[in-house]
């Protein structure tokens, strides 16, 4: 029997069964065409059912196997994903401190990445000194709630799964047995995974007009510089600890990008390469962690070429909407799950638990804000800056004083870009020319960040030749 004829009877086998489950007709809703009526339907196609052994429903289980030894002889690529469940004090703005929840010392945890199809081996261990107990859901996993259920100090538990859909996902501390959810997860205990498509990403085309009405059409290759942002708020006593009656109202007054208010705007170096005067504020009125004493605090600025393909991956960790938005550029294309969603839009709204990837080209040479485009949000900390280009006209100033050789294409290569917005490196990802040491860590991640080549900007800057 051919694959055709098969299909059509199980089509027909499937509507002469469905006719006798729901009743005398099979609405015309249900099938194009006449009613079908069961006392006058021909019976022989159910006696072929019979004869062919009936009907069975096969279930797919392409994502459904979760054992860790099958998976890992499956023949498919198996990541480990390793993460310890921490609490720590950790610095927020002005000059405090707050109770922080954190996976492996850091705020947001590390970002995993993977390609669509792979296995990934998820471990958390708690530390024996920890005096609660955390989990871990992973929302690029299709697999049991159970597994995510609250581990003890002192234990650990693994599970593995299959990250069969592409896109961002969110993973944080869960909640089956864990009933403060909410205060592990807006206290730090959460992160993404970023699952590559199989095939890798599409080309980008952005539109051009040649006047008239004429449209160019330019093609950008898939390959990009990638940043993530992770939007999240932090409700607090005046003490630093969590506050869940704000939390019910919704009042916060921390909101946090890669868990920093105001982590990616200019610092004192900023204000000395381009006013001249490390206190004349480039930025005004917000400037908090400008200053090199603050070490992997200080602010950072996100560096990009001009005409240059740019891939953000967003998640919003929290509990308000992110109406994600760049002022003064277009967002030339908005993927989620894989599925472009829109292009050519300012702005973008991401619900709780909810992301996309950002694809757009930075023009002109200039400054350029994101923010989550509430105003409340904004004057909280949802703001940082993008610098296209060489818009302060530097390059003539850092070859004099000897810090580069030519000019550059971004200042990127001369102070890096930020680690807390850096990912791991995919299929279609250009390498930043530097990256330096900055995000919401312990002095053990820190470490961490050196021993891995990343620049301490605030080892660096000292020793440079000053700038004319």
């Amino acid at each position: 029997m051919n694959k055709r004829a098969s299909t059509l009877l199980t089509v027909a086998a499937v509507a002469v069964v469905g006719a006798t489950l729901f009743g005398s007709t099979f609405t015309q809703s249900q099938m194009a065409g006449q009613v079908l009526n069961v006392a006058e339907a021909d019976l022989s196609a159910l006696e072929h059912v019979h004869r062919m052994g009936g009907l069975q429903l096969n279930m797919p289980k392409a994502f459904a196997e979760t054992d860790c030894d099958v998976l890992e002889n499956s023949g498919r690529q198996v990541h480990e994903f390793n993460l310890t469940g921490e609490s720590v004090e950790l610095p927020i703005m002005g000059g405090k401190t707050y109770q922080a929840m954190t996976f492996s010392g850091q705020v947001p945890g590390p970002t995993l990445r993977v390609t669509q199809g792979d296995v990934v081996k998820m471990t958390l261990t708690i530390p024996p000194d920890e005096a609660v107990g955390h989990g871990n859901d992973m929302h690029s996993s299709q697999i049991t709630s159970g597994a995510f259920e609250s581990v003890l100090p002192g234990e650990s538990t693994t599970y593995c799964y299959i990250a069969e859909a592409a896109g961002v996902f969110k993973y944080h501390c869960s909640g089956v047995q864990l009933v403060s959810m909410d205060q592990h997860v807006l206290s730090g205990m959460y992160g993404i995974a970023i699952v590559d498509p199989a095939n890798g990403y599409k080309k980008l085309m952005v539109e051009k007009t040649s006047g008239s009405g004429v449209i160019d059409r330019k093609f950008y290759p898939a390959d990009a510089l990638e940043f993530q942002l992770q939007f999240n708020q932090l409700y607090l006593t005046d003490e630093g600890f969590y506050d869940a009656a704000a939390m019910f109202k919704h009042q916060n007054k921390h909101t946090v990008v890669n868990g920093i208010q105001f982590a990616y705007t200019p610092n004192t170096l900023h204000n000395q390469l381009v006013k001249g005067d490390e206190k004349s504020n480039v930025f005004v009125p917000a400037q908090p962690w400008r200053d090199i004493e603050n070490e992997h605090l200080q602010s950072q600025l996100l560096y990009v070429e001009l005409d240059q393909h740019v891939r953000i991956f967003v998640e919003n960790q929290g509990n308000e909407p992110v109406f994600f938005h760049i002022v003064g550029e277009i967002l030339d294309r908005i993927t989620q799950g894989n599925r472009v969603q829109s292009a050519a839009t300012e702005t973008w709204n991401l619900g709780g638990s909810q992301n996309m990837i950002v694809d757009l080209v930075f023009d002109e040479p200039g400054t350029y804000a994101f923010v989550n485009h509430d105003y409340a949000a904004i004057y909280t900390g949802a703001i940082g800056i993008f610098v296209a280009g060489d818009p302060f006209g530097l390059n003539p100033r850092l070859m004099e004083a000897g810090i580069i050789d030519a000019p550059v294409d971004s200042y990127a290569h001369v102070l890096g870009n930020p680690s807390s917005a850096v990912p791991p490196m995919g299929m279609n990802s250009i390498e930043h020319p530097r990256v330096n040491i900055h995000g919401l860590y312990t002095d053990e991640v820190v470490q961490q960040k050196k021993d891995a080549g990343n620049v301490a900007l605030w080892e660096l800057i000292p020793t440079l030749p000053p700038i004319p």
